[in-house]
């Protein structure tokens, strides 16, 4: 019985294989407290389980696995529900907020120049007009935003 944590031959290779299972399971808990991605916790799991077969075999390949198998079994079995409760607040970022709002033209609005910016929550954005063809917009109007391309505002005069 391997309980024994040294000695020679086969003692040995038991010490090395609970060792390493250790080294695993505590490697794949850090990248999982990093990451906070629900990926790695489940192969710490079958990291775990093959440490605890270290306990009752020497037999490697017995350990492996059963690390492979309790990780995917995990995997399959338990991530969609861990993903479902453990991901619940997913904030929209201030892009997203953006489209509807209005705010005031600092300097007039010309898709042919590609000059134009819009004051908005406090802060100035590049603009252009959602309608290429309408009319440029003066300086001191007010726009609804349309859509947000990249770090510019596409608007239309209100």
């Amino acid at each position: 019985m391997p309980f024994i944590f040294y000695g020679k031959g086969e003692k040995d290779l038991f010490a090395s294989m609970t060792v390493i299972w250790l080294i695993v399971f505590a490697v794949m808990l850090v990248i999982e407290i990093i990451t906070q991605g629900l990926t790695t916790i489940w192969f710490a799991g079958g990291a775990l389980a093959a440490l605890l077969s270290a306990f009752i075999t020497d037999n490697i390949v017995i350990q492996a696995v059963i690390f492979v198998a309790v990780s995917i079994v995990l995997l399959v079995f338990t991530r969609p529900v861990a993903v479902k409760y453990f991901n619940k607040k997913v904030t929209p970022t201030n892009v997203e907020e953006i489209p509807g709002k209005t705010g005031i033209v600092t300097e007039e609005i010309d898709n042919h120049l590609e000059k134009g910016t819009v004051k908005l929550n406090g802060l100035e954005w590049t603009a252009r007009k959602a309608d290429p063809q309408a009319e440029n917009i003066p300086a001191g109007a007010e726009v609804r935003v349309v859509k947000v391309e990249g770090v510019k505002l596409l608007v239309e005069l209100i």
